[in-house]
């Protein structure tokens, strides 16, 4: 697997966060948003999630992909590993996805 692809998902997964975080404050007035991964894997699909994975992939199979991917990460043992979610999840996503 490519780094470089890792790399580049991870990086589309921080500007999607920085991207929620401005919606979350502007639109939802600073309130949680459950809906996230919905959200996170509308925003990865059209700023090209597909091209960084090399194949076309759903809004929906990537918020189910985020959903599972984000408890898997919070169900890891303590003391968990030093790796953020990003790169957890992108790591993931080049493998599994």
């Amino acid at each position: 697997m490519p780094t470089d692809r890792v790399e580049g998902i991870a990086a589309l997964l921080a500007r999607t966060e920085e991207a929620h975080g401005a919606f979350e404050t502007s639109e939802l007035n600073g309130v949680y948003d459950e809906a996230w991964p919905r959200w996170y894997a509308a925003f990865a699909v059209d700023h090209g999630l597909a091209e960084l994975l090399g194949h076309a992939v759903s809004a929906d199979d990537v918020a189910a992909f985020l959903s599972a991917g984000y408890a898997a990460f919070e169900a890891r043992p303590e003391p968990t590993p030093d790796e953020p979610w990003a790169a957890y999840i992108a790591r993931r996503m080049a493998n599994e996805l």
